[in-house]
């Protein structure tokens, strides 16, 4: 109803509206508003989404069921396989098996080195020779006698590799030949020096073995036989076997070291402190020594507690000794690698032969008496690490107490023997042993600049106290040195070295009849220090061809080396090396 009155007064007013567009004046009405239009909606009925069916037959669905047939179709698509991804990689350096280097120089210097590995068959068999040889025919202004030498050696050695061994056997020939040249200057008339046969030549044959064991309580061994001979009819046998045996005992370890050592020599000459040559020289020494010691590993410390017995023999005076000496080491990392501190204190019985003299001082007479040193305790302690990645260092300060410590100083001037030999004129040297106590200091500093230079230093200072009162002959109390590597381009290279030796002191004497040695008149001599700077520089063509220069002696300094026993000045070796497979 209501809605009806609404629509009837809506039309109404529409009607007025219209009417009122064609009268210019509609005239004025006053409409009165008793109850104001409030409309209201009331409730609709709502259908059920889901009625409920009162049929008595309920339709089910039926189930359907669904297949596939498949056909196979044929397809001529291939994968492309999918490839790793390559990464550049230098290549593998080429190695030879073969090298060869000849080098010539002033004073007649000649070099020659050869070498060659031969691998035998699938196993890890190699057969190695070499060859070396160093000589020159130079004479020094300063010496009125020759002064050539060449020091030959041939080498020929055979090894084979396993998983759990290896083993190897090698022979080894040397020649040398040396004179004794080191007359003092104006002493003797040019007769007498023409007169004087100074050359002496020594010569070796040995034998070496070793066998290494893995996962066995033998762990190696090692044999060595020697024949040392000159042309003065004197030679030397020297056979020695080491072993070395280690047992595991809980969690630590005892090792054992055994030694055998025989030597035995004469020569025909007596020796130049009589003024007669009646009698040769005879020695034989045999050494028999056992070290066991026990190790201790622990995170930090590395402890080694031990001690050498040892039984040494003097054949021909039909005695012996027993020594005991102590055998303990250690080594603690106080910060990492950066610090280490380490140190010991040990003692041995050591063989000296008439090979190691030679070696030392190739112008000795050979009417030397030979005896074993007793190094009763040599007490070290030091410390050595990086200060930084590149930069290492070591500093070790000793004490070493010696009995029969070998030194070396010049043979009396003998002219009242009759055998004439070329090394009677006060030019060749004798050995002397004395009890010594040595205090040293050693320091040395090791840089990496980067991986194409290297640079090390190092000195060594000792004081030395002597049984007999007399100088330490021989023996400088400062010794330095300094190396250099630098690997300048790939073609280029260059190093250097300088060596510094301090002063020394020397006995110059003369014999005279019907005295003891030691009442001989004699005066001390010094050595002055020196200074030996050298340097060497090449260039590689390619991996298989390059060239080289040596430079010894560059500040041309004529230092003696051994009382009256002058070098070669400046000294330049140029030559060619080559690399291949033979």
């Amino acid at each position: 109803m209501q809605k009806r009155n609404l629509f009837i007064i809506f039309f109404l007013s529409l009607f007025m509206l219209v009417s009122a567009q064609e009268t210019d004046d509609i005239g004025t009405e006053t409409v009165t508003v008793v109850k104001p239009y409030s409309p209201t909606v009331s409730d609709a009925f709502k259908i059920k989404s889901v009625p409920v069916l009162n049929d008595s037959i309920v339709l089910q669905k039926k189930k359907i069921e669904y297949s596939i047939f498949s056909v196979p179709v044929a397809s001529t698509f291939t994968p492309a396989k999918a490839k790793a991804a390559k990464v550049e990689k230098l290549p593998p350096p080429i190695l030879y098996n073969s090298y060869a280097s000849v080098g010539l120089g002033n004073f007649n210097n000649a070099l020659v080195d050869f070498y060659t590995s031969r691998e035998l068959g699938r196993d890890e068999d190699l057969l190695d020779f070499g060859f070396s040889h160093h000589s020159s025919r130079g004479d020094i202004n300063s010496t009125p006698l020759e002064t050539d030498f060449y020091n030959t050696k041939l080498n020929a050695s055979y090894a084979k590799k396993d998983r759990d061994f290896d083993w190897g056997a090698s022979i080894g020939l040397q020649h040398q030949l040396y004179n004794w040249y080191g007359l003092e200057s104006g002493a003797f008339t040019q007769t007498q020096v023409n007169a004087i046969d100074e050359r002496q030549n020594y010569f070796n044959a040995q034998v070496k073995g070793h066998l290494n064991l893995e996962d066995s309580f033998f762990k190696n061994g090692n044999i060595l036989i020697r024949r040392f001979w000159d042309t003065s009819e004197s030679a030397e046998n020297r056979a020695v076997f080491k072993s070395e045996i280690e047992l595991p005992i809980t969690d630590e370890l005892v090792n054992i070291k055994t030694k055998f050592d025989y030597l035995g020599g004469s020569f025909i000459n007596a020796d130049l402190n009589s003024t007669e040559n009646t009698n040769g020289v005879d020695y034989g020494h045999f050494q028999v020594g056992v070290n066991p010691s026990f190790l201790v590993l622990r995170d930090e410390l590395t402890l080694s507690l031990g001690a050498n017995f040892v039984y040494g023999s003097d054949i021909e005076r039909s005695n012996g000794s027993f020594y005991i000496y102590p055998a303990v080491t250690a080594s603690y990392r106080l910060l990492d690698e950066q610090v280490i501190a380490y140190g010991g204190i040990e003692g041995d019985l050591r063989q000296n032969s008439y090979y190691d003299f030679v070696n030392d001082n190739p112008y000795v007479s050979p009417t030397l008496f030979i005896q074993p040193t007793d190094q009763q305790y040599n007490g070290y302690l030091g410390l050595k690490g990086q200060l930084f990645s590149n930069v290492g260092y070591n500093i070790k300060g000793s004490y070493m107490a010696e009995n029969r410590r070998p030194l070396f100083f010049l043979n009396p001037q003998n002219l009242l023997r009759t055998d004439d030999q070329g090394y009677n004129y006060g030019n060749s040297f004798q050995v002397f042993y004395d009890d010594i106590r040595t205090l040293g200091v050693f320091a040395e500093l090791n840089v990496d600049v980067n991986r194409n230079f290297t640079l090390g230093l190092n000195a060594e200072y000792f004081n030395y106290s002597t049984e007999t009162d007399n100088p330490a002959w021989n023996l400088p109390e400062l010794k330095g040195s300094l190396f250099m590597d630098y690997q300048i381009t790939n073609q280029w290279f260059a190093g250097a070295n300088l060596f510094f030796i301090g002063e020394r002191q020397d006995l110059q004497s003369q014999a005279v009849a019907n005295i003891p040695a030691n009442e001989f008149p004699s005066t001390i001599v010094t050595l002055d220090s020196f200074f030996d700077a050298n340097a060497h520089l090449g260039y590689r063509f390619n991996d298989q061809l390059s060239v080289f220069a040596k430079l010894s002696n560059i500040a041309n300094n004529n230092y003696q080396n051994w009382y009256n026993f002058r070098v070669q000045g400046f000294q330049a070796l140029a030559g060619v090396s080559y690399k291949f497979d033979f």
